[in-house]
């Protein structure tokens, strides 16, 4: 499964606008033949004495990541070059079934402990000919509450629905209009809207923008008379839709804006044959609870080689991991 992250747009868009070159270095291990680049995995440090790799954007935007290669032999041959890193490495969220994992156990004996746990689940909708139909692959409540929000939504005004593929001269102002609709929700006191956080509206301009170009970026909308009450941006990469952002005006949240715009742009992936619905993210109780319990797990995979940096590092996880089990122990 190829993922968004692993495209040059994504690590290019991060580098150039939330990681600053005079506190990040910038490190792409590559395996290579006579023909070029076979494997690449870009990572980050900051700049101080002990800090260690990890994947550039993990700590940004906080999705999962993998090595992009060519073959198995070009990952058996990145997973030697990781091994033989003299600094520790946190790659934080990788797929469970990523090549990587297999030839790395291999290769780190009698260089590097290696640390694999469980991070957290992606969650996913697996679509098939039914979810044409969204409404019909949920219970009979939720089948009315839809149903219901359909009809507080009626009662607001003329409801509109749209995914758009955007053009270079309407870009900016469906993003901008995007980041405005999630601007007026829960999120923006959170801090978490795009509209308080320059640096991440930064790359998610610049970074959908290139997707934009490559003919990825889908910008769904959800209009009540005109004005956008929900919005959702998403790609389209390796027949999946991924879903990046998602939000809607709250003062429109009788009708459920951003539940409606979800169940259309459910029928417009599976109308479009796509093979899933990937929700990004974790899987959150409330994804669970009213989508989907299914996903696909991830691990957080480090590294601590056989040498003062390794032993810091591995000092440092070992007794944050003991505070943890102490402050989560039954009192």
């Amino acid at each position: 499964m190829a993922l968004p992250t692993q495209s040059q747009h994504f690590i290019a868009a991060i580098s150039e606008t939330m990681l600053r070159p005079e506190t990040t270095i910038f490190h792409t291990i590559t395996a290579s033949d006579d023909d070029g680049a076979t494997a690449v995995l870009p990572l980050c440090r900051e700049r101080s004495y002990f800090s260690r790799w990890r994947m550039v954007g993990a700590n940004e935007v906080y999705e999962t990541g993998d090595t992009l290669a060519r073959d198995a032999m070009a990952v058996n041959e990145l997973a030697g070059l990781l091994a033989r890193q003299r600094r520790a490495i946190d790659l934080a969220r990788l797929p469970s079934t990523s090549p990587l994992l297999s030839p790395l156990r291999s290769h780190v004996k009698g260089r590097a402990l290696l640390w694999v746990r469980p991070a957290r689940a992606t969650p996913r909708i697996t679509l098939h000919h039914g979810w044409e139909e969204p409404e019909s692959q949920f219970n009979a409540g939720r089948r009315s509450d839809f149903r219901r929000a359909a009809r507080h939504a009626a009662a607001m005004g003329d409801v509109e629905y749209s995914v758009l593929m955007p053009d270079a001269d309407c870009f900016d102002a469906l993003f901008d209009e995007a980041v405005a609709v999630e601007q007026h929700s829960w999120k923006s006191d959170a801090g978490s809207a795009l509209a308080v956080d320059p640096e991440k509206r930064q790359f998610f301009r610049r970074y959908f923008r290139a997707a934009r170009d490559a003919g990825q970026l889908r910008l769904c909308f959800m209009r009540i008379n005109g004005q956008a009450v929900a919005m959702q941006m998403a790609m389209v990469v390796d027949n999946r839709f991924w879903l990046f952002k998602i939000g809607y005006d709250d003062r429109f949240k009788k009708c459920s804006p951003g539940n409606l715009l979800m169940l259309h742009s459910l029928a417009y992936a599976a109308h479009e044959r796509l093979q899933s619905y990937e929700l990004l993210g974790n899987m959150e109780d409330w994804i669970a609870a009213f989508w989907t319990r299914d996903h696909y797990d991830c691990v957080r995979v480090r590294t601590y080689p056989f040498n003062l940096h390794g032993l810091v590092h591995l000092t440092g996880d070992t007794v944050a991991w003991l505070r943890t089990r102490r402050s989560n122990a039954p009192a």
